[in-house]
């Protein structure tokens, strides 16, 4: 298949994924012999191509944090983790739901009970049986709460028995009933076949959701012989994917062979690369070497002084540029003075001159951002949910001059005119990209306001669960959207959200996430509205840009594809 104009490609899929959050309409999900007659002709053309077998070579990212796909949160992993396990559903090249180890699925008409029908021959890779009853423990295992999922809330706080299985937790996040893993609503039928999975409301887009990489099953008696070290090396990293791990040696490469026992919802017969190998170097300079070397055929890290010179796919050259549904933004960590005062946070984020971060600092690559939510996504009508916020105006102005002066104002209201009495403050980050050119900035931008920054550069691998503990003053962030509803956004900042790294709170936003969860579409849209104004004003998160990815891939790379949600699929890569 040949290299498509992803950006027409992205839009068009978010077209295709307007969804209404909640319905009570019965539906019916069924997949084909798993390719449509287009994938059909991709598959001839591309086993011609290759009919020797052989691999490819990439790079997405550094050493992944994690492989277990209930404790994954960045992109990174999760584009392994696409690659190597297989949910009951997928996500295919036109951004359309379709089977993965469910062949089929029912909702009934209340919109609540979700039944999945398995296919046969289901195998894990170390050749073992595969069953719902894998489903069913996996679902539970994300709502545990000594698994700590990150994603845990989001994928299966919906399902009935959720506050039971994660001990009735207060306002303060402590449980009150002993959790009970068992209480997850989630059942497989006797025969492995079936699993029925109960919601506690309706939510039309649970579709997209157990086609999400956090809901890939994990194989228990793994889990339970070798502890969290399971996914650590090949020798105990059993998957169901289409490929397999056979070799991984940290922070250099991990290389992936063909899964001789999958069985699911990708075509066999365009799957045929033997070995895919991954790249594991955070160094922006050190992957731009391995392109042009041709050691590997694509590169995500791409060094930002180099981008100037690089020839546009549309205009015959091998960069590419596409559009992502996420927003690049700033975790404050909110319980640490002096950032507890949504003065100082609002004071920071109108400090940011957005228009020059997009246009100079990251290039044109990006776009500023004037609210948490990204351009793509819907509304109930259709619209765009970012043009009907706050009104249809922008939550933070264009006028940056009127913005810094207004800062300036805001700090002298909380306590701190010119700065004075405010503390050093540190910004961290990992130093792939553009997240160090931004802190410079930053760290000039807030200087306006008399504040000192220190900047903490942080090892990819230590980041994450820096940010996660809460370890930091301030600290780069940003979300990529798992499916087309407002709600996979803003959920991110409820109270005790896994994902929520500024420990932002506030009794009014929860209410307004919660009271969106109705099988009213209108009512579903407008507490999320009301949501996004109150984390707007509360300045809970600052936001910078819309993302978009760009990397370099050689045209002797075909067969791979980037969705708007930012993975790459690499199953039916080969090398022409």
């Amino acid at each position: 298949m040949k290299m498509k104009n992803f950006v027409a490609l992205a839009l068009a899929g978010c077209m295709a994924l307007s969804l209404a959050a909640c319905g009570s309409t019965a539906t019916t999900g069924e997949t084909s012999e798993a390719a449509t007659g287009e994938q059909a002709a991709d598959a001839t053309e591309a086993t011609d191509a290759t009919a020797t077998g052989s691999g490819f070579t990439v790079q997405l990212g550094p050493n992944p944090e994690t492989l277990d796909p209930a404790l994954n949160s960045a992109i990174d992993g999760a584009n392994t983790i696409i690659t190597i396990f297989e949910p009951l559903l997928l996500v295919d090249e036109n951004n359309e739901v379709v089977g993965g180890q469910a062949e089929s699925w029912e909702v009934s008409d209340d919109g609540l009970t979700w039944t999945f029908t398995l296919r046969d021959g289901l195998k894990w890779s170390d050749g073992t049986d595969l069953t719902a009853k894998d489903f069913e423990y996996s679902f539970k295992r994300l709502a545990d709460p000594n698994t700590a999922a990150p994603y845990g809330q989001t994928v299966v706080g919906m399902i009935a028995g959720y506050d039971d299985a994660v001990g009735n937790p207060d306002a303060d996040g402590n449980t009150t009933t002993e959790p009970d893993f068992d209480a997850l609503q989630v059942v497989a039928s006797e025969d492995g076949k079936t699993l029925t999975v109960t919601l506690s409301y309706p939510c039309s887009y649970f579709d997209k959701i157990a086609a999400f990489a956090s809901m890939s099953p994990v194989q228990q008696a793994t889990i339970e012989a070798n502890g969290d070290g399971w996914c650590t090396q090949p020798e105990t990293f059993v998957c169901n994917g289409p490929y397999m791990i056979t070799e991984w040696t940290p922070s250099e490469r991990i290389v992936l062979s063909k899964n001789p026992n999958y069985v699911g919802g990708w075509d066999s017969s365009r799957i045929v690369s033997d070995t895919i190998t991954l790249l594991l170097i955070e160094d922006d300079t050190a992957a731009y070497a391995a392109y042009n070397s041709g050691e590997a055929q694509l590169i995500k890290s791409v060094p930002s002084d180099e981008i100037p010179s690089l020839t546009p796919a549309e205009e015959g050259g091998d960069f590419y540029i596409d559009s992502n549904l996420g927003t690049y933004y700033i975790s404050v960590n909110c319980q640490r003075e002096p950032f507890t005062d949504p003065l100082v946070r609002k004071a920071l984020s109108l400090a940011i001159d957005r228009e020059y971060v997009a246009d100079v600092v990251m290039q044109g690559t990006y776009s500023a951002a004037h609210g948490i939510s990204c351009p793509g996504i819907t509304d109930a009508d259709g619209s765009q949910f970012a043009d009907n916020a706050n009104g249809g105006e922008p939550y933070i102005s264009n006028d940056y001059d009127a913005n810094l002066e207004e800062a300036k104002a805001l700090m002298a209201e909380a306590g701190y005119p010119d700065g004075e009495g405010f503390p050093t403050v540190t910004y961290s980050t990992n130093d792939q990209a553009y997240h160090l050119p931004l802190a410079e900035y930053l760290q000039s931008a807030w200087a306006e306001l008399g504040i000192t920054v220190n900047i903490d550069t942080v090892e990819w691998a230590s980041f994450t669960p820096l940010r996660r503990a809460g370890d930091y003053d301030i600290s780069r962030n940003g979300w990529v959207m798992d499916y087309d509803d407002p709600s996979n956004m803003l959920e991110l900042f409820q109270t005790g959200n896994g994902n929520n790294d500024g420990k932002y709170s506030n009794p009014e936003f929860d209410a307004a996430i919660e009271a969106s969860k109705v099988a009213d579409k209108a009512t579903h849209y407008e507490q999320l509205h009301k949501a996004e104004d109150i984390l707007m004003e509360d300045m809970g998160c600052i936001p910078v840009a819309y993302y978009n990815d760009f990397w370099l891939q050689s045209p002797s790379l075909q067969g791979t594809w980037h969705s708007p949600y930012g993975y790459w699929y690499l199953q039916y890569g080969y090398v022409e």
